[in-house]
């Protein structure tokens, strides 16, 4: 346990919705809902203004509606949340090479690791954490120059407890955890505010008495150990006295990369699920070349019609990106699959990592296979199909999104059905904008990238590639 507390822990306050709201300027101060719209969607975060209202992530977004039927409820807008996540840990690895991501908008950061380690091995110990506290209040500040955006921020001797201080400085605040007030700060709490304790085990403890964290130090280990086994016995433990000696780890490796969908109606029809299964998997792909990876198993997951889940993996002879061995496998996967009653949620993951792709020979296979098959069908066409008219597929503006109007300029869809699509045309920089109406396929209306939060400050539409942030597979937004 360290004597100074140099370990912050950051956690953007309502991430999603705070992006949401400093891109459209008419949407700040209201409230914001970000998630799946459709009637099986869940809410990814949602505002302070809304959260008063009762509202709260995972939470079902029909629900979230009944609650605050007048918020602005958004599908979401990824490349501007890595975007604004990139700027973020841009300005954590100033302060440290050891930065810890948990996702987009959480990390820890060790500060006795950087720039001024040896200034703080030093100091007394009020000078350090004066110097301490100054750096925690300077990182908010940049963060609110360059995003707009509010963290809350903890400091303490350890992670457990710079956790717990982040929590308590919500939202838009600063707390520091004296390093020997651990016990103190947590006794009193319930048991779930101590990490890796879920609802099973806070009734497991519940049923045993044992509901505050002072009440689990006091039972001892030789309780804990007999009541959830010997590793997590001891680790809750430990934690519950304010012990944490676990080290601040840069850039943790994703172990694996995943893309999952939940249907609005379950799917029953085998080819449609097949052709479900290729789309994901093909998302993917392309997220796996993105980290510059490869992956030697292929995970297939399967939610059917009774929320039941079960998954099916096959690992190849060596680590690939190929598209065609994915899709192939993964297809493999799902015709092995009893659909009866329906599909609800699918998923494709890739799974053992690697840096490098070994040839694979099924791959180049499968390319050769359909390069014959193309070359013995133009062979055999001897005179040219007739061509068929094609039509144009109909657009789908989801609320949220960025647009530019060829006479308004860039803009956010509000709302969109019976063939038109409400436009609000402002951008982060300015006052709310004014609404306009467009018809769904009116030609001067097109999607477009997010702009910067920040005039001044790189943004998507500057040309700059996505910084590399904190994204991993399956990492979601904390409820910051």
């Amino acid at each position: 346990m360290r004597s100074l507390p140099s370990i912050i822990h950051l956690d953007m306050d309502a991430f999603f919705a705070a992006v949401e709201q400093a891109s459209k300027p008419s949407l700040r101060g209201k409230p914001v809902i970000v998630g799946g719209l459709g009637g099986r969607g869940v809410v990814s975060t949602a505002s302070y203004e809304a959260r008063k209202f009762g509202v709260h992530s995972a939470m079902p977004m029909a629900q979230a509606r009944r609650l605050c039927p007048n918020a602005a409820f958004l599908a979401g807008r990824f490349e501007a949340y890595r975007r604004a996540s990139g700027l973020v840990m841009g300005l954590l690895r100033e302060l440290s090479p050891l930065v810890q991501p948990l996702s987009l908008d959480e990390a820890f950061v060790d500060l006795e690791a950087g720039p001024y380690g040896p200034v703080l091995a030093e100091a007394e110990h009020g000078t350090g954490e004066r110097l301490l506290l100054a750096l925690a209040e300077d990182l908010r500040a940049d963060i609110v120059e360059r995003t707009g955006l509010t963290a809350s921020v903890g400091v303490a001797g350890s992670k457990l407890m710079a956790k717990i201080a982040s929590e308590q400085a919500k939202p838009d605040g600063l707390v520091l955890i004296e390093p020997g007030q651990e016990r103190a700060v947590l006794g009193p709490m319930p048991v779930r505010a101590l990490p890796g304790i879920g609802p099973a085990t806070e009734q497991v403890l519940r049923r045993a008495g044992l509901n505050t964290v002072a009440e689990l130090a006091e039972a001892g280990e030789a309780e804990l150990v007999q009541l959830l086994g010997k590793a997590h016995g001891l680790g809750v433990h430990a934690m519950s006295t304010g012990l944490d000696d676990r080290p601040v780890v840069a850039d943790q490796d994703a172990k694996s990369v995943s893309v999952e969908d939940t249907f609005e109606v379950d799917l029953a029809d085998r080819d449609r699920v097949l052709r479900e299964v290729e789309a994901l998997a093909l998302r993917c792909v392309r997220r796996l070349r993105g980290a510059g990876r490869s992956g030697r198993t292929v995970v297939l997951k399967v939610r059917r019609f009774d929320f039941s889940t079960l998954t099916r993996s096959e690992t190849l002879r060596g680590p690939t990106d190929d598209e065609a061995v994915v899709v192939e496998t993964a297809r493999r996967l799902a015709s092995q699959v009893d659909i009866t009653g329906g599909v609800r949620l699918l998923g494709v993951g890739v799974a053992q990592l690697a840096d490098y792709t070994q040839e694979d020979l099924f791959a180049q296979a499968v390319r050769e296979e359909a390069a014959v098959g193309a070359e013995a069908g133009a062979g055999a066409a001897e005179e040219p199909e007739p061509v068929e008219e094609q039509v144009a597929p109909v657009r789908r503006w989801l609320p949220g999104q960025d647009v530019r109007h060829a006479e308004h300029g860039p803009g956010w869809v509000q709302g969109s059905g019976v063939g038109r699509v409400t436009v609000r045309f402002e951008t982060p920089w300015s006052g709310p904008g004014r609404v306009r109406t467009f018809r769904i396929d009116d030609p001067a209306l097109e999607p477009a990238r997010p702009l910067p939060l920040r005039q001044g400050w790189p943004g998507i539409e500057d040309g700059d590639e996505d910084e590399p942030g904190a994204e991993g597979v399956g990492d979601g937004p904390g409820e910051g």
